[in-house]
């Protein structure tokens, strides 16, 4: 199996009794762009399809942005912004961090 097929095979695994929420921990790392899409359509699916909360943490704002609701940004565990993702990327101290 590919590396993102494992990691999509590794989430299924977590969801498969599912749970109200699921937290994430860099779920795109080490993925390919078109690993990443397919991971981000996954992730959108299990909230709106399932109805399942996603807490995730990642460092690429991109697919942060692209997927999320709302967003909170921490800068060495102080956090910077929360909100819209509009929002949190119009925020000075997040383009700067």
């Amino acid at each position: 199996l590919s590396y993102g097929l494992r990691k999509r095979v590794e989430l299924a695994r977590a969801v498969a009794l599912r749970p109200d929420l699921i937290l994430l921990d860099e779920p795109m790392a080490g993925m390919n762009l078109e690993e990443k899409e397919d991971m981000a359509r996954y992730i959108i699916d299990l909230n709106e399809e399932w109805g399942m909360t996603v807490i995730m943490i990642e460092h690429d704002m991109g697919v942060v942005m692209d997927i999320s609701h709302r967003v909170m940004v921490l800068d060495f565990g102080r956090k910077i912004a929360e909100g819209l993702p509009e929002e949190v990327m119009a925020n000075e101290q997040v383009k700067t961090a």
